[in-house]
């Protein structure tokens, strides 16, 4: 895009592509004559200044997908980071910390939103003197710091470009992180899913303003040692409720070889600590095969490239690396599929059709009326913390569906259920081969796929295709440059929002309901 002005003696155009933007001053014959000037114009280059921003810089997701942003972007833009907290280790870009973009505390009531905003404006007019070309905001929608919103709304009346990157939604099933006001509007937004950009097309906002920004991959280094001799199966996640360690339990006992199942990392959370501790007192008192915390002792790659095979059984996610990493160190990757994130990796190519997408019980083993009841009282109270009104009649349609043939998904029930499937199965081998009847895969969860190089191969080559910095770079540098371009005249409506992720079909209590042992 270029804008022309005109002038007596000069024409002067700018133009951004990529990375770069070119501010070209033409001057006309007689003053080219006047002032000794050969060339037909003056090209001044520079590249864009990106500014980012996150509640804190702590390891965790958003804190590495952040990471993976500078590092794709260093060399061709200027790049400032804004945090609520000061990392814990160097970072490839400067940082600057501004206290009251942390998570709320008692403390952070003396920072007023637009003391922050000033805070923010004087760090990034520190280091650039016209200011950033955008800023980008990481998970904004979160209610992690509740005057976040409105530090960007006022952000955006002092004329700053924003570009708002959702990874997690609160209204998929965290009613005490959403924000009871409007989200920021007529700005762009992106997210990290097909998913999600189809629920924000649904929800008001315009495709010219709404991206997607799919991850980048760290290939793990298949070539590299194996120092471990243990046979074991891998479930490589911090564990979180909503990792559904049950089913991974659940599969170790269908393991044809006398696998360990090995998870690597505990959670930090309290209601996650609480389900966490729940399953290793579990797994102690039934004397399951099961290792916990493995990565705080082990080499995570080399964990990785030792195991027989990884396995996820994940009920939520937002992007989904667990899907695309196993395959570039060579391994095998089985258990749950989510079709809706799954969707984007298999349009590029990634074969996931031998993972399940649920996994059928006898409702009988939990009693039916007791889930009703406990599942019901979930969706209302749920409801009714983010003011969303529920038809009774839907609620009705929907547990018919779900409970059809008088069988349940494992992964839409919670802890104490899951423990009570568990039991049943350790308690009697016929109840552990009717099991196997309503979900034969159980049988031999491998499958004859371990030594299916062909498969390992064609997914390999397709994440290292469509997931690497190059490819990744190219998409970022576009989407600013719609940004700088493009001004966009869009708002979210919430209660469509809410509508689409309140779907009772795919209600699991796992995710919605608050779990105290």
């Amino acid at each position: 895009m270029s804008l022309f002005c005109i002038a007596p003696l000069y024409t002067v155009s700018v133009s951004r592509q990529k990375s770069l933007f070119t501010l070209t001053v033409f001057c006309n014959s007689k003053e080219r004559e006047r002032n000794n000037i050969f060339s037909s114009d003056i090209t001044i280059t520079g590249l864009m200044k990106i500014a980012f921003i996150h509640y804190h810089l702590k390891k965790g997701g958003v804190t590495t997908v952040l990471k993976h942003q500078v590092e794709a972007l260093r060399e061709e833009c200027e790049i400032l980071v804004l945090s609520g907290e000061l990392p814990d280790m160097s970072f490839l870009a400067d940082v600057v910390h501004i206290p009251g973009l942390g998570y709320d505390s008692q403390s952070q009531k003396e920072y007023k939103p637009e003391k922050v905003a000033d805070d923010i404006i004087k760090a990034v007019f520190s280091k650039w003197n016209n200011g950033c070309d955008v800023l980008h905001v990481h998970n904004p929608t979160l209610a992690k710091n509740t005057n976040l919103l409105k530090i960007l709304k006022a952000l955006q009346k002092r004329g700053i470009k924003l570009f708002l990157q959702i990874h997690d939604f609160a209204e998929d099933g965290r009613p005490l992180s959403y924000f009871s006001e409007e989200y920021v509007s007529d700005c762009h937004y992106g997210v990290i899913n097909s998913r999600d950009y189809n629920i924000l097309l649904k929800a008001g906002l315009k495709k010219q303003g709404l991206h997607k920004i799919f991850n980048t991959i760290k290939p793990i280094d298949s070539d590299k040692k194996k120092s471990y001799t243990k046979n074991y199966v891998l479930y490589p996640i911090r564990a979180l409720r909503r990792k559904n360690i049950g089913e991974a339990i659940l599969l170790s006992l269908f393991f044809s070889n006398n696998e360990t199942l090995v998870i690597t990392l505990p959670p930090n959370s309290i209601s996650d600590i609480i389900s966490y501790v729940g399953w290793k007192n579990f797994v102690r008192e039934n004397n399951l095969d099961v290792e916990f915390e493995a990565d705080l002792k082990n080499d995570f790659s080399e964990l990785v490239l030792s195991a027989k095979f990884i396995i996820t059984t994940s009920i939520t996610e937002g992007f989904g690396f667990s899907f695309l990493e196993p395959w570039t160190a060579k391994k095998i990757l089985l258990g749950r599929k989510l079709p809706d994130i799954c969707h984007d990796f298999e349009k590029n190519g990634i074969r996931l059709d031998h993972l399940y997408n649920r996994i059928p019980v006898p409702l009988e083993w939990i009693g039916k009326d007791k889930f009703y009841e406990v599942w019901k009282a979930c969706i209302l109270r749920n409801c009714f913390l983010f003011n969303f009104k529920i038809n009774e009649e839907k609620i009705q349609k929907s547990f018919t569906k779900i409970t059809e043939n008088n069988n349940i998904d494992f992964g839409l029930l919670y802890e104490p259920f899951q423990k009570q499937i568990i039991s049943y199965v350790l308690s009697s081998k016929n109840k552990a081969k009717k099991l196997i009847r309503l979900n034969p895969y159980l049988s031999c969860p491998a499958n004859g796929l371990l030594n299916n190089n062909e498969l390992i191969q064609n997914n390999m080559n397709a994440v290292l295709n469509n997931y690497n910095k190059t490819t990744y770079r190219k998409n970022l540098l576009e989407i600013y440059s719609k940004i700088i371009n493009n001004s966009v005249n869009q708002s979210i409506d919430k209660n469509i929002l809410l509508s689409e992720f309140i779907n009772l079909e795919q209600f699991s209590l796992l995710k919605w309901n608050d779990y105290a042992e």
